[in-house]
């Protein structure tokens, strides 16, 4: 049911088309760039079910309210604290060593305003949790959601960040205005 109606709503009405395909391991972190708008959070939800797979993600812990927990969670979410001396990386590691199945994805800009760089947090759960990385590319003028091919991260994160980015070449986001240009 749900299947059908995110296909109708992201393939037939909004016109978008999936290029590539998901990896298959139960474990990955999945890099989604560009982040610049609230709604690529709906088109996410969308995507992750027209391609029938388990993807979470981690919000703010105030999202996660009595009234809307059991409508995040429902949707693959998890509480995350942002404040205090908890080390989140960590933490994420051990989410991802204690089950079977994880995919967390995270914007690599950790914002959806416009920064300067990359946040490291989402290179250092992979390396952390010996994952690989699932690129994945929201392209807004092009109508594609791109999946690119697994990134294994090593130990220079210069040459991997530069090695990543250029997967994104020419991706734009919704907000444009509020991304990283990557050329």
């Amino acid at each position: 049911m749900f299947y059908l109606l995110s296909k109708l709503i992201v393939i037939k009405i909004l016109g978008w088309k999936v290029v590539g395909s998901f990896t298959k391991l139960p474990k990955v972190v999945v890099a989604v760039y560009p982040h610049t708008s609230n709604y690529d959070f709906a088109l996410a939800i969308m995507i992750r079910t027209y391609i029938k797979e388990e993807i979470n993600y981690v919000g703010k812990k105030e999202l996660f309210n009595p009234l809307t927990a059991w409508f995040f969670k429902g949707l693959g979410g998890a509480p995350l604290n942002r404040k205090g001396n908890q080390n989140i990386v960590e933490g994420i590691v051990d989410v991802y060593k204690s089950k079977q199945k994880f995919r967390l994805a995270i914007a690599p800009e950790g914002t959806r305003n416009l920064v300067d760089e990359w946040k490291t947090g989402f290179y250092y759960i992979a390396k952390g949790a010996e994952v690989p990385i699932q690129l994945i590319g929201f392209d807004y003028p092009k109508r594609e959601v791109v999946f690119y091919p697994l990134f294994t991260p090593t130990d220079n994160i210069e040459a991997d960040f530069k090695a990543m980015k250029s997967s994104f070449k020419g991706v734009k986001g919704k907000n444009p205005d509020k991304s990283i240009l990557i050329t």
